[in-house]
């Protein structure tokens, strides 16, 4: 049976990167089904490539392999690999940090580098193409793969887990004010901001549903956010453009503006340099 391909870049709809990657997979095997996760990742951004795999990577079938290429270095001599998670999925992607949610949370079992003296797209047109490895190496692979012209252990060479290039992931911290973490992501359609701070570590910090919440958002050493603001489940319980506390998909506190766009109207973000803490007061 073949084997779904799941993919994620951040080529956007704008030029025919796309079309060409896909076009590559059903010229190895017309049968394949090809699922477009998304083309938006943030460009260059392989956290992003990392968090988004984490989001969704659980929910599909076991098997289904899934291709994340967010590649600044391309043509370098950063590993093209193949990962087999701990969970029953295959990762093809760089080996960039886009493997490192994945690998906190789910698990890496083994990983293998692409052999590209076999597993590379080589026509007479473009054996000098050292920019697009979307089309002619992890596309190429993984529809090799998917379509069972080769096994998992015919990738290519394994290598250990621990030589993986990993983002440093922050955790949160329980004071006795309450519970302090970061923004790890956004929702970047409507301005959501999700911490890292899990659900059950909030509610262990002594927060519950319906609390009015003491809620400070540093950029820095800047508070640039202070106010209390309640903690509800549903986007409905709370007036159109107030600010509030959610469990989000993932289980983990986000914070939304209703009907509005936190990022925006607020001028807020993700990273390290964003920090919240909720605090009992």
């Amino acid at each position: 049976m073949k084997k779904m391909l799941v993919f994620q870049t951040d080529f956007t709809y704008k030029e025919g990167a796309v079309a060409a990657m896909y076009g590559v997979v059903k010229s190895v095997d017309s049968d394949i089904e090809i699922i477009t996760a998304t083309h938006e990742i943030p460009q260059y951004d392989t956290w992003s490539a990392s968090y988004r795999l984490y989001q969704y990577i659980d929910f599909w079938p076991k098997g289904t392999i899934f291709v994340s290429v967010v590649d600044p270095g391309v043509g370098t001599s950063r590993k093209a690999c193949v990962a087999e998670t701990e969970n029953g999925y295959y990762i093809v992607t760089p080996d960039n940090g886009s493997l490192t949610h994945v690998d906190r949370y789910f698990g890496i079992k083994t990983v293998r580098e692409i052999d590209e003296t076999v597993n590379r797209l080589h026509r007479e047109d473009n054996g000098a193409v050292s920019i697009f490895h979307g089309r002619d190496l992890f596309g190429y692979c993984a529809a090799r793969l998917a379509a069972g012209i080769i096994d998992y252990e015919h990738v290519g060479p394994e290598y250990d887990v621990s030589e993986i290039k990993r983002h440093p992931i922050m955790e949160p911290s329980v004071t006795e004010e309450g519970i302090e973490g970061m923004f790890e992501i956004n929702d970047p359609n409507f301005g959501n901001l999700w911490t890292n701070i899990p659900l059950t570590a909030f509610l262990k910090a002594g927060f519950k549903m319906g609390d009015m919440i003491h809620t400070v958002i540093y950029k820095g050493a800047d508070i640039v956010f202070d106010r209390k603001i309640p903690y509800f489940d549903s986007f409905g319980k709370a007036p159109d453009h107030s600010v509030m506390i959610y469990n989000n998909e993932i289980n983990k506190m986000g914070l939304a503006e209703v009907i509005g766009n936190l990022c925006e109207d607020y001028s807020l973000g993700y990273g390290e340099e964003y920090r919240v803490v909720f605090r009992h007061e």
